[in-house]
């Protein structure tokens, strides 16, 4: 029996890690597919970003993200103590698992769930790119990773009030990607859309990307990522059961981000009269927040139809955004946001969750989210400015920001 219990310790423990490691791969992905649809003049700033919220979010998390989400809440609490992660030994007490019998090391815990703030955090850089200043930027990362996160965590895979009222959210379409859309749409309209976005008479202006082989190459690595994301979230594999479920989150994740390309790739052909790439990538992102909620349950078909569905939501909403003057330079509000809500309603249907538990957890997530971060957007404005001067913006922010360019044989595009 003790060979038993080390063999699945140390299972449990290396799946964890290998798909934290996965999850940690989506940290690229987010880079190239924000690279690739912003301006050639604004790559290497996106990047440094991308490279600086990743770092910032390992950092915050060990300091107090983890302690506030996991370890300072009483059960069915609303808000944690303040503490640290001392980063104890891995006790069995410590990392006794869910199901009260396997055990995996709480430092591949922390590594798993570190990769997933910085994910929410990623949501942000491409909502705000092109013309917010780079350290405003890596100081609401802070905040966001350190507190707004982890606090709103805490109330649901923290066992506090959320879990308690009966929200589900497997994987997070709420908790993680929801959570990033809120604090991206308040730093939008803190921020303001792009100059040259929108006319005198309120039409908007498409304002392509540089390179969109390098945005298809993100959202691959994007949709590679989230077997991690998805399939690590069952915690553990060392059982037929969770065995068995693991592979169907990774069949019901992969049929959804395909339905989401077909959802979004025929009704752009239908609005538009064309297959749209950017609408078309975006609708695979879009399928995979839809069934992070609850990839467990449905059956494969089932799967595929909320792809589908989350395809033609997000084709809906970054078009409906734009018409409301929400400058979005990568959709990332309506791919996380509008497709993460989707998502946390869905399991209502699949996974037999409350509706009223489920408008709890939203309407809880965002509220705090969105008026936390408007009021760190808006205190960023008043002491040190959020936003590049207008001259800035047109050189582009590789130069201000940065000192360089990431394409400087190539003409600056305007």
């Amino acid at each position: 029996m003790e060979d038993l219990v080390q063999t699945n310790y140390a299972l449990d423990t290396f799946y964890f890690l290998i798909c934290g490691v996965l999850v940690m791969f989506m940290a690229p992905g987010f880079a190239m597919l924000e690279a690739g649809l912003v301006r050639a003049k604004n790559t290497a700033e996106i990047l440094t970003k991308n490279v600086g919220l990743f770092s910032i979010a390992v950092v915050m998390y060990m300091l107090v993200g983890y302690y506030l989400m996991y370890m300072g809440i009483s059960e069915g609490g609303y808000f944690p103590s303040f503490g640290f992660l001392i980063g104890g030994e891995n006790s069995v007490a410590e990392t006794l698992a869910s199901d009260g019998e396997i055990y995996y090391s709480n430092r591949s815990d922390h590594f798993f769930q570190v990769v997933f703030v910085a994910t929410a955090m990623s949501i942000v850089s491409g909502a705000v790119a092109e013309r917010m200043k780079l350290w405003a930027f890596l100081a609401f990362a802070v905040v966001m990773t350190g507190f707004i996160y982890p606090i709103q965590g805490s109330w649901s895979w923290g066992e506090g009030w959320l879990d308690a009222a009966g929200f589900s959210d497997y994987a997070g379409s709420g908790i993680v990607h929801m959570c990033g859309a809120a604090a991206a749409l308040a730093g939008v309209l803190v921020l303001g859309p792009r100059a040259g976005k929108y006319g005198p008479d309120g039409s908007s202006r498409a304002i392509p990307g540089a390179n969109l082989p390098l945005a298809t190459l993100g959202v691959f690595i994007l949709w590679f990522g989230w077997f991690g994301f998805n399939g690590g979230s069952e915690l553990i594999v060392s059982n037929i059961d969770s065995a068995n479920a693991v592979a169907a989150v990774f069949v019901n994740t992969n049929l959804a981000a395909a339905g989401g390309v077909i959802g979004a790739l025929l009704l752009a052909r239908i609005m538009i009269g064309k297959a749209d790439l950017t609408l078309t990538l975006n609708g695979a992102l879009a399928g995979l927040v839809s069934i992070t909620a609850n990839p467990l349950d449905p059956s494969p078909l089932a799967a595929a139809i909320i792809g589908v569905l989350g395809g033609i939501i997000v084709v809906l909403s970054i078009i409906g955004l734009d018409k409301i003057k929400i400058d979005d330079p990568v959709g990332a509000i309506s791919v996380h946001g509008t497709c993460g809500i989707f998502g946390v309603l869905a399991v209502v249907v699949t996974g037999g969750a409350a509706i009223g538990a489920q408008l709890l957890g939203l309407a809880a997530i965002f509220i705090w989210t969105f008026a936390v971060s408007f009021i760190v957007w808006t205190i960023l404005k008043m002491v040190m400015g959020i936003r590049v001067s207008e001259e800035e913006e047109y050189e582009g922010v590789d130069l201000s920001e940065c000192g360089l360019e990431a394409y400087p044989e190539f003409v600056k595009s305007s």
